[in-house]
């Protein structure tokens, strides 16, 4: 089983709050994440998986964010490799500014697992964290050449993005309108 960390307010809601408090999920306190660090760490030390999104919100653009450096960080602590991980179609079912699409319309995800990346605790958190989102970027990448779906025409776009001839929004059209 993995315990994802999440954000706080996930947990208050009336539908998830009480599956992600079931499964033990990790909530995470975005302006003090002391003790969701150390709930995760100690996860880590006693066996157990946790899933972090090293991004620690949704790409807009569809591509990856810079990685915050608190998975490497809880890896060296615990002494565990980083399991690195893409998904790719999600963003048809469940994203930031569009509605939630769960119709029958049957939307495949293509997941890509890679190698361990190792986590030296004599090593500077941030080039550990630069070799994952190194390794994430090529998962992604051949999972979008892998994914069995295209958009059917032009007015189906807005999920692709726009460097692979894709309407979603660029990371630099983002970082102009913040």
């Amino acid at each position: 089983l993995v315990r994802f960390m999440a954000k706080e307010s996930v947990f208050r809601h009336k539908v998830s709050g009480p599956l992600m408090r079931g499964m033990k999920h990790i909530p995470v306190d975005r302006k003090q994440g002391e003790h969701a660090y150390a709930h995760a760490l100690t996860s880590l030390r006693s066996g157990e998986v946790v899933g972090v999104f090293p991004e620690a919100t949704i790409s807009e653009s569809f591509t990856l964010k810079s990685f915050k450096s608190g998975a490497a960080r809880l890896a060296q602590e615990a002494g565990v490799p980083l399991i690195p991980m893409a998904l790719w179609g999600t963003q048809r079912l469940w994203t930031k500014g569009r509605p939630r699409n769960f119709k029958r319309n049957h939307f495949p995800v293509t997941i890509r697992v890679g190698e361990p990346v190792e986590a030296p605790a004599d090593q500077y958190a941030g080039a550990i964290t630069r070799r994952l989102r190194e390794r994430v970027q090529e998962l992604l990448e051949a999972a979008q050449r892998a994914h069995p779906v295209r958009p059917k025409d032009a007015t189906d776009t807005w999920w692709v993005p726009a460097h692979l001839g894709g309407t979603a929004p660029s990371p630099a059209e983002l970082r102009e309108k913040s």
